[in-house]
């Protein structure tokens, strides 16, 4: 394995952790990250055993889905709201972005 390659292995989007170490990680049963895969939040993917394998940036989105369902927020409420918050984060990024290629534009 090259330097490279365990930089890559670091990313937010590789699969490096277990169901089991997710939800110890999130303070959170492996019934929670089901839920939040069946309500397709999350999609995790698969280890060639089928195993569930999590990513950086899906654990940080389950730790938001569980901290609004700690504040009593029903589950699917919970995935809306976030998909939102995403989806603002995401244009508010893009508009940043077109704005620094085309700073006339934004005018």
């Amino acid at each position: 394995m090259t330097a490279d390659d365990s930089f890559n292995r670091l990313d937010d989007d590789y699969p490096a952790y277990t169901m089991g170490r997710a939800a110890d990680m999130l303070g959170t049963t492996q019934g929670f990250l089901r839920a939040l895969g069946e309500a397709r939040l999350i999609t995790p993917l698969r280890s060639a055993g089928g195993h569930r394998r999590y990513a950086r940036y899906q654990l940080r989105i389950a730790a938001r889905a569980r901290e609004l369902v700690d504040q009593g927020t029903p589950i699917e409420a919970a995935c809306r709201i976030i998909i939102l918050e995403e989806a603002q984060r995401f244009n508010a990024e893009y508009r940043r972005a077109a704005e620094s290629t085309n700073p006339t534009a934004a005018a």
